[in-house]
């Protein structure tokens, strides 16, 4: 086998050229690989951790509107009296005056005079402005809370009790003050402007399920004054805080040519559903204490009522947090049939069972079908009621409601006494069905020749 030849076979010749010596070298040449040069190091990017994705719901959305969460806190505050005040002030009559009978017609007096006098306080929150109005009218109707306690504390006659609570009918309408802002800042975004409606029904049926609570249990703790003290410093300072939040504010309509909400198309049978759709939640309320009263548990019967108002407060929140499908004309017939069938539910347990557990579920479920219907209802409202004047009209929907709750108290007492607290679940279900009727009456809306008015006071969304 032939060897390679080494390298020293071939040394190197060595010669001079001149002056220069030359070496001439005859072995064989390697091929090395050419040194690769190391690349220049890259400064790795420090590595980035993707931000988690964090799922909004419609109401996260709804309170990143700067001031949202402000009035909010203001209004929750001064909303949550509205459920302690008549309470309070049967507790207080009762335990001074031995009279339950006094004691309901004094709050009947300042709930008639309240469904008289709070038109005109919003007509006025409307043309001057929310903060130039609450603030002075709210602290009018402190000043009449206050007098009833002094009348009550001191033994004063009767009369003075009538006229001291009368004057609390000054106290504006926090509820309808708050949907007239959440019109305002969300008048080109119809979705969201029913969210913020569902939310504000889901606050009401939380306020007043809570108020009854707190101020029995503030007047039986305590001293039979203390519901009334505590709600009135809370209603004055919520209103206060509602009434700083002037970014949000809608602005006043100081001359408007629009007529009366009224004499709106559509509105009398409008209003005449919130009066049938009140006489369902008056009578519900009597006929469950009588009912809880011959089962031998009448000091349950706030806790039945407080599940109803559960009921519609979650049903509530789940529908805002829905887009609505269709128009409201079209979806409110459609709730008012779901409260129809519902409403029979509580019938069939006190028929069926005779139980206040039973009763209790199915009051549960019942109010499944409120906080829809009123959000519906308040959405119709805010449609028809003319530019300039939509506290005034919402308010004027929270009047027929309250005359449908006494008509309906007034007429399921009548029945619990004179036939039987089974018989008086019957008036829910007639309400309701009568509510239904109406809403099939009214007619569909027409365009407006101002778009704004179904959007909310001076807005500015495009014709």
């Amino acid at each position: 086998m032939p060897q390679q030849p080494s390298e020293h076979a071939f040394p190197p010749l060595l010669t001079a050229t001149g002056d220069s010596l030359v070496i001439a070298d005859f072995r064989p040449r390697r091929q090395t690989a050419p040194r690769r040069q190391k690349a220049p190091r890259r400064h790795k990017a420090p590595h980035r951790q993707k931000a988690p994705h964090r799922r909004t719901t419609p109401y996260h959305r709804l309170f990143t509107i700067p001031g949202a969460r402000a009035f909010t806190v203001g209004n929750l505050l001064a909303r949550l009296p509205m459920g302690m005040f008549s309470v309070s002030a049967v507790i207080m009559i009762a335990g001074s005056r031995g009279s339950y009978a006094l004691a309901g017609a004094v709050t009947a007096t300042g709930l008639a005079a309240t469904a008289l006098v709070a038109p005109w306080t919003a007509r006025l929150v409307d043309r001057h402005g929310q903060a130039r109005i609450a603030v002075p009218a709210t602290a009018f109707a402190l000043l009449g809370s206050v007098a009833l306690l002094l009348c009550v504390r001191f033994g004063a006659p009767d009369w003075t009790l009538f006229a001291a609570y009368a004057a609390t009918a000054t106290t504006p309408n926090t509820g309808g003050m708050s949907r007239a802002r959440w019109a305002h800042l969300l008048r080109d975004d119809p979705a969201a402007a029913h969210t913020a409606n569902s939310f504000e029904q889901a606050a009401d049926e939380l306020c007043f399920m809570l108020g009854p609570v707190c101020a029995a249990f503030l007047c039986g703790t305590f001293f039979p004054e203390a519901g009334t003290l505590v709600a009135g410093v809370l209603m004055m300072t919520g209103v206060l805080i509602f009434a700083a939040q002037r970014s949000t504010e809608p602005p006043p309509q100081p001359r408007t040519p629009s007529k009366s909400p009224l004499l709106a198309a559509g509105m009398p049978p409008l209003l005449l559903c919130f009066l049938a759709t009140g006489a369902v939640f008056g009578s519900m309320e009597v006929v469950t204490i009588a009912f809880a009263d011959a089962q031998g548990h009448r000091s349950a019967a706030g806790a039945v009522l407080a599940l109803q108002a559960a009921g519609s407060c979650v049903a509530g929140l789940l529908y805002g947090a829905r887009k609505p499908t269709g128009p409201a004309e079209r979806r409110h017939p459609w709730c008012l049939a779901a409260m129809t069938a519902l409403m029979t539910l509580p019938l069939l347990a006190a028929w069926l069972t005779a139980s206040l557990a039973a009763l209790a579920g199915a009051l549960l479920l019942a109010g499944a079908a409120t906080a829809p219907t009123m959000v519906t209802g308040m959405a119709l409202v805010q449609r028809r009621t003319p530019e300039g004047r939509l506290n005034e009209g919402m308010t004027l929907a929270v009047t027929g409601l309250l005359g449908g709750i006494a008509c309906g108290s007034a007429t399921g007492g009548w029945l619990v006494e004179h036939l039987s607290a089974t018989a008086g679940y019957g008036v829910p279900i007639a309400a309701a069905g009568s509510a239904l009727a109406i809403s099939l009456t009214i007619p569909p809306a027409s365009d407006p020749p101002n778009r704004r008015q179904s959007l909310g006071p001076n807005s500015d969304a495009p014709h």
